[in-house]
């Protein structure tokens, strides 16, 4: 047998018990294939930020073995726009090469150390604002539940750290062990929509409403042709109002979202399901399936039939 994927979690001062427990629950659970040890940067007791502190066996110098690091989140009030030279020190245990996945404020460390500059990594979306602020040279999406962008992924709050784990078993061993695993740990295997869903969307000011209604209901209706002036029909907004406003609130432009968002599920499709190129197009708002082939290109770089072999093994009639 194969020795395990060894994935390190690094508890920081301050540390969320949920989201820490999130990697041994999910990788944990995916019939040892992983190993998952936890590690500090300074001393054994790491005080988290409720009202009891934990142990942990390992030191910093662990993080040199790993194959995998996870940086879970750590108390806001504890954030920095600098790098904690305990916690740099740490980081540069982690070997080159090796894959590092933050967690909610996790990414913080990882854009104060600068790993993050030019990359797209997204947060949790209350702490978006502030991460803009101290971290502009990171290309910032708020309206997903992570990101994958090859040897760094990160999450926003939370339950999205289950959701990144899974990513991690699809990612490495497909859909079917994915799927396994999310069946043990009771949660779903793929979460629609993004956090755009969960954003607490400040009362409008008199005239003025947002667009998270009509994000809500462009997710609904994916498979139709939508123009950017059916969107802001919908928002009941001027095309011009819409797109600021749009971009105020998500990040990115409608144009853009769009395209993210259809990706997205057509990813999901090509995974769970076995429907052909042509038809996953169609339900996903891609004119045809050589469109869909050359988004999918462009953001991931493969084909539908590379991606669904990667999860589900060898598909007849899919190209």
């Amino acid at each position: 047998m194969s020795t395990p994927h060894r994935v390190v979690v690094l508890a920081l001062p301050g540390v969320y018990p949920f989201e820490l427990g999130i990697p041994n629950r999910v990788l944990g659970s995916a019939e040892g294939l992983y190993e998952v040890l936890t590690c500090g940067i300074e001393g054994s007791s790491v005080r988290t930020n409720t009202d009891f502190a934990i142990t942990v066996e390992h030191g910093p110098e662990l993080l040199s073995t790993a194959d995998t690091v996870v940086i879970p989140p750590f108390d806001h009030h504890l954030l920095s726009e600098g790098l904690p030279s305990a916690a740099g020190a740490a980081l540069d245990a982690v070997r080159p090469g090796t894959r590092v996945v933050s967690i909610c404020t996790g990414a913080f460390l990882l854009a104060a150390a600068g790993w993050l500059d030019e990359r797209p990594a997204t947060t949790h979306w209350k702490l978006v604002p502030l991460f803009r602020q101290w971290f502009p040279r990171v290309d910032l999406d708020p309206d997903v539940l992570f990101v994958d962008d090859g040897d760094l992924l990160t999450s926003a709050g939370a339950a999205s750290g289950v959701d990144v784990c899974l990513h991690l078993v699809r990612a490495d061993h497909g859909s079917e062990v994915a799927n396994r695993v999310a069946r043990t740990c009771v949660v779903p295997p793929w979460r629609d929509g993004g956090q755009a869903q969960y954003i607490e969307q400040p009362v409008p000011e008199e005239g003025r409403d947002g667009t998270a209604a009509t994000r809500g209901w462009a997710l609904e209706h994916l498979g139709e042709p939508l123009a950017l002036t059916d969107l802001a029909a919908h928002a009941n907004m001027s095309l011009r109002t819409f797109i600021r406003r749009f971009n105020e609130e998500v990040g990115v432009s409608p144009g853009r979202w769009l395209t993210q968002q259809r990706i997205l599920r057509a990813r999901h499709l090509l995974e769970s399901t076995d429907l052909p190129v042509e038809d996953i197009a169609g339900q996903v708002g891609f004119a045809t399936g050589t469109s869909l082939r050359q988004h999918l290109r462009a953001a991931i770089g493969v084909s539908p039939l590379t991606y669904r072999r990667t999860f589900r093994g060898a598909v007849a009639g899919v190209s």
